[in-house]
């Protein structure tokens, strides 16, 4: 049976802050959780009771042993998680200064494991027939993973519905060949951004995201240089702006961000991930997939953690129907 969703990209390890307001230096528990957004959007899936899967690599450590028991614990599909020998699990730590200053430190050197992901070893006829099929723009960051990334988009050749979540993160990508030590800048990454939006229908990503991608900044502006590119759906998430989403057949849909009292803006972009996911499998209007999208964001923004913090359904309609989340 086919999956609903198959998500390619990032796994690791968050390691969470349980004092919030206090810097990382001074902050003596931690919370452990699995991470990663490619896996948490497999997770928001599944708790709104998706059959997912990932794709994706570990360390061949404890940590790796926890992230394959988390997965099943969520009821993610872990048989494409493989170990690669002497790499280690990725660790974030993040620290937590609530409404909107959330420092994330990645651990991913030498290299992480999930940009190992080789074409080679994919599944391209489990991928093919997905209902929905995730890539990540880190993805596309180092070798092999982007050739993986490319070979799963052109084999899959836009069956049915496949997203590509632009997420942009400079630290991820090679430095520059100048020996200055910093990472190559949007114009290095948007010849490959531009290959892999020929093989999407569907586009998301912030204004930071849709700039690197299209090299437009203005929201509509960005949208319409997507469906130029091939897309058939383009999200632009805004911030307190809410988010805009046009089709190419014209539909549109503005909505605002849903109330809420922030503790932890991470993991909102995955839940909001993952709620997208399911409304274009129910078959929704623009609109209502994004007011669900939006609440299902708002709600993990309301919790600490990320992957465990996704929401269910009926916590999603509790939202939407209180106009806000408490």
């Amino acid at each position: 049976m086919a999956y609903d969703l198959i998500t390619m990209g990032r796994i690791g390890v968050d390691l969470y802050p349980l004092q919030t307001g206090v810097p990382l230096s001074r902050v003596t528990t931690f919370g452990k959780f699995l991470g990663g957004s490619a896996s948490n959007v497999a997770v928001a899936a599944a708790r709104l009771g998706r059959r997912t899967a990932v794709i994706t690599r570990t360390g061949d450590d404890p940590f790796g042993t926890y992230l394959h028991e988390a997965l099943r614990d969520f009821g993610v599909d872990d048989r494409w998680v493989t170990p690669v020998p002497g790499l280690p699990t990725p660790v974030t730590f993040c620290e937590v200064f609530p409404p909107d200053d959330f420092p994330l430190y990645f651990y991913r050197r030498p290299k992480a494991p999930d940009l190992e992901i080789d074409a080679h070893d994919l599944d391209l006829d489990a991928i093919r027939d997905a209902r929905v099929f995730w890539v990540t723009g880190t993805g596309l960051s180092e070798e092999p993973s982007r050739t993986a990334t490319l070979a799963a988009l052109a084999h899959r050749a836009r069956s049915g519905i496949t997203v590509f979540d632009l997420d942009w993160r400079p630290v991820f990508w090679p430095q520059a060949p100048d020996g200055s030590g910093a990472a190559q800048g949007p114009e290095a990454a948007r010849p490959f951004y531009a290959e892999a939006l020929k093989h999407t229908t569907v586009a998301v990503g912030n204004l930071d995201e849709v700039e690197v991608a299209t090299g437009v900044r203005e929201p509509h502006a960005a949208a319409r240089a997507l469906l130029a590119a091939g897309v058939e759906i383009a999200v632009v998430k805004q911030g307190p702006k809410g988010v805009l989403a046009v089709s190419r057949d014209g539909e549109h849909a503005e909505v605002p961000p849903l109330p809420v009292n922030v503790l932890n803006g991470l993991g909102a972009g995955d839940a909001f991930g993952g709620a997208l996911c399911h409304g274009l499998l129910e078959g929704w209007d623009l609109e209502r997939t994004m007011r669900h999208a939006n609440a299902a964001g708002a709600i993990v923004a309301s919790r600490l953690e990320c992957s465990s913090a996704m929401p269910t359904r009926d916590e999603i309609e509790a939202a939407l129907a209180a106009g806000a989340v408490t």
